[in-house]
């Protein structure tokens, strides 16, 4: 499955620009056993963001060069692998990124 993701290029001056980033579209993985693959289906968009661009740790670590980009988000679980902490169908709220598809064990959400 294709997974469209931004990830952050390089740490922004002054206003974040289209060369910060790094608009990608890679292959998901197979799922691994306790594993989640989330839709997508809103994310947030925070002033916090552009402070977690930034070099410098505030309440939360910034987010890495190449990471994609943190946001908060809503998505829907579309598939799962052995026991998991959500079933399938299940709509859940965590930090999901901006990309289109997660996978996760569920920690983050």
């Amino acid at each position: 499955m294709e997974n469209y993701a931004v990830r952050l290029a390089k740490r922004p001056i002054g206003l974040p620009e289209k060369s910060d980033w790094d608009f990608c579209s890679e292959q998901l993985g197979d799922l691994e056993d306790g594993q989640m693959l989330v839709e997508q289906k809103y994310i947030s968009l925070d002033p916090a963001m552009r402070g977690w661009m930034n070099a410098s740790r505030s309440y939360i670590k910034p987010v890495g060069i190449g990471e994609v980009m943190r946001a908060g988000s809503i998505g829907k679980v579309i598939a799962t692998k052995g026991k998991t902490a959500f079933n399938e169908g299940a709509f859940i709220v965590g930090v999901g990124g901006v990309q289109s598809y997660v996978i996760t064990d569920g920690r983050d959400w």
